[in-house]
């Protein structure tokens, strides 16, 4: 991938070589504001990758001229993008300026171009659809990473590359499936519906001095077909150097560990003891708890997925359990016994509301208000104990805890709306107490890091296995509840909420949960794991009692997971306090390149990046890159999916990082 910028470089024997161009780790995005194209933009953003975009339906947009593309740094010739993402392969029309003047510029200095969509033709080195080809329908359908896609940008991938099809009634992905004429390499191909071979989906086509990557299927950002391939499409027209890093992840907590779970109530639709339950105080109902042997279990469903779960325990509410129970629990003995093989987060001691003063009179609860008809909140010294118990419990009892990790009951005690629109004055202060420095968040009420005093929020993806179900049964009766219309007999809730869907019909719930649900939420969770999202998803401690509804769900996203990826491409398996950081590296990243405080290029094989003091410079490189210090050199970042990356800084006495390119 260097050669072709280290050839302008080159000259006739026995002249001199002129130096070469400096090329800026910048893409250009010409948008015509379709989806394919805010696809690979929206994967240029979340990697860190910098990009300048010109928009189409903008009258007063730049125009693509030389001076646009390049002009002379220091005596220099710089080319300012070392990508262009295009609609597709002509969006400015075929012999116009704009066009011509791309064009040109490609040739020059050896610049990628990825033709976002379009369809099959000789002008992208494709036979046309009606020779021996197809267009139509993708959907449910499965191509292949070819030979030659996996030896280049796609090497990532094992398995299929499957089209979504989660609607009978909706075409989610059309495309074009077409031979290939000379100069076409195909990357990702589909056997060619009612004909015979395959046809190419994406490709790279090398013709004129130029090399385009041809896309010729419909996607959007979230469609899995497009995750899977976005790092490949990333690659491949970054020639593997560029800012930004992109890795998979998944972390899963579980809540509520020691304290018993309400159960759902198949007959009042709710849950005895909540407040909102009409004629249920929950009296005489079993609550959910863990057993010893449920807690023998997951440490060797662990051991055998070769996957740490993030235990968040409410110490207290298990010693109130204990006591009204002969004051034995083995489940507590159990945990503790094999405390080393998980991660273990605060979750306070009794799991309180930690927000306003809830005044559960009527539903719903509205906060209690003092004299002067102000809020009442729950206090600082409440709230700190409540943390500072639990934290003193753990080490008492050795756990391996991190003071710096709290997750809230409910996450309470920041903003909940519409009842409480600002979080609990008393709840910074009570934090800095403790020493936490990272506080969960609902991923679906905040999905943005934000700060809490001195403290900052990691969001959590909630997942759709309830906190009050023990059984495959009560899991699917409550679904069930909550997805289907009133009309048929449901809450009517996927009717008001515009986040929600309802049902058809309802789910059997002999066999709903195995045959819709896991599925269902099994997706969902692999959609983020793939979307560079390394946010946590939570569950609780009732979902590995009784049927241990939880397993099947995270068994099929990891089997999907490594049945898709190659061993080069594991997902990361993070701490709250990891992926607090990670996310609080990526803000100061885009608002370094925000603010245009970032410089990074490439001449020949060097690449060259500055960016304001501490701020620290996310970069994607080939194996075979060294990074250069004051008198010597160092193997560069981490392998990851066929290339190094990682997060870096000038060495000692530096004040940019220098990479040397194999």
């Amino acid at each position: 991938m260097v050669t072709a910028l280290t050839a302008l470089g080159t000259a006739a024997p026995g002249a001199s070589a002129a130096p070469p161009p400096r090329i800026d780790l910048k893409v250009l995005v010409v948008d015509d504001g379709d989806g394919p194209v805010r696809a690979i933009t929206e994967q240029l953003r979340s990697t860190g990758v910098p990009y300048t975009t010109v928009d189409l339906t903008d009258p007063g947009r730049p125009v693509l001229d030389a001076a646009f593309l390049s002009d002379t740094v220091n005596g220099t010739p710089r080319a300012k993008y070392q990508g262009v993402v295009l609609p597709d392969e002509a969006p400015f029309g075929a012999g116009s300026a704009e066009q011509s003047a791309l064009e040109t510029y490609e040739r020059t200095y050896g610049i990628p171009q990825v033709d976002a969509y379009t369809w099959a033709h000789p002008g992208v080195g494709l036979d046309y659809t009606d020779q021996g080809g197809w267009a139509g329908t993708l959907d449910g359908r499965q191509a292949a990473v070819t030979a030659a896609g996996g030896a280049g940008p796609f090497g990532y991938l094992d398995g299929p590359v499957a089209f979504e099809d989660n609607s009978p009634t909706v075409q989610e992905s059309y495309g074009y499936a077409a031979r290939p004429r000379t100069g076409y390499t195909s990357y990702v191909d589909v056997p060619v519906p009612g004909g015979t071979g395959r046809g190419s989906l994406v490709g790279e086509y090398a013709h004129d001095g130029r090399r385009e990557l041809v896309v010729t299927f419909a996607y959007n950002q979230h469609q899995r077909q497009f995750r899977l391939l976005a790092r490949g499409i990333v690659e491949w027209l970054t020639q593997g150097v560029h800012l930004g890093m992109d890795r998979n992840y998944l972390s899963v907590h579980v809540d509520d560990v020691f304290a018993p779970d309400g159960r759902w109530d198949t007959e009042r639709n709710c849950t005895p003891g909540d407040f909102d339950c009409v004629g249920g105080d929950g009296e005489g109902t079993t609550p959910i708890r863990m057993t010893a042997a449920d807690a023998v279990y997951a440490a060797q469903w662990q051991r055998q997925r070769d996957f740490t779960l993030d235990l968040v325990f409410n110490a207290g509410s298990g010693e109130e359990w204990k006591a009204e129970n002969g004051g034995t629990d083995a489940l507590t003995d159990q945990l503790l016994a094999d405390r080393n093989q998980y991660r273990w987060i605060n979750h306070t001691y009794t799991h309180p509301f930690l927000g306003c003063v809830q005044d559960t009179s009527a539903v719903p609860w509205t906060c209690a208000k003092n004299a002067d008809g102000s809020t009442r909140y729950v206090s600082r010294a409440e709230i700190s104990a409540q943390i500072a118990d639990n934290h003193a419990w753990a080490l008492a009892k050795g756990l391996p805890v991190n003071r710096a990790e709290l997750v809230t009951g409910e996450h309470s005690g920041l903003r909940t709306l519409p009842q409480q629109p600002a979080d609990n004055p008393h709840l910074s202060g009570a934090l800095a107490d403790n020493g936490v420095t990272w506080l969960a968040s609902d991923n679906s009420r905040e999905p943005a890091q934000r700060g809490v005093g001195t403290a900052l929020t990691v969001p959590r993806h909630p997942m759709n296995v309830y906190y009050n179900v023990g059984t495959e049964q009560e899991m699917t009766d409550e679904y069930n509840w909550i997805h289907i219309s009133a009309a048929d007999g449901g809450s009517g809730v996927c009717e008001t909420d515009p986040a929600s869907t309802c049902l058809p019909e309802p789910l059997p719930v002999a066999t709903g949960y195995d045959d819709h649900i896991v599925p269902q939420e099994a997706r969902i969770a692999l959609s983020h794991m793939i979307a560079n999202d390394p946010r946590p998803h939570y569950v609780h401690q009732s979902n590995l009692a009784e049927d241990r509804i939880l397993y099947p769900v995270l068994d099929k996203v990891l089997a999907d997971y490594r049945a898709l990826f190659a061993d080069d491409t594991p997902f990361e398996n993070l701490s709250q306090s990891a992926i607090g950081t990670e996310f609080t590296r990526r803000a100061a990243w885009q608002t370094a390149v925000a603010n245009g405080s970032v410089t990074a290029y490439r001449t020949g094989t060097t690449v060259t990046v500055t960016a304001p003091n501490g701020v620290q410079i996310p970069v994607t490189a080939p194996e075979g890159t060294n990074q250069q210090l004051l008198l010597s050199q160092t193997v560069f970042g981490t392998p990851y999916a066929g290339t190094r990356s990682a997060w870096s800084q000038p060495g000692l006495l530096q004040s940019a990082v220098t990479l040397k390119l194999p």
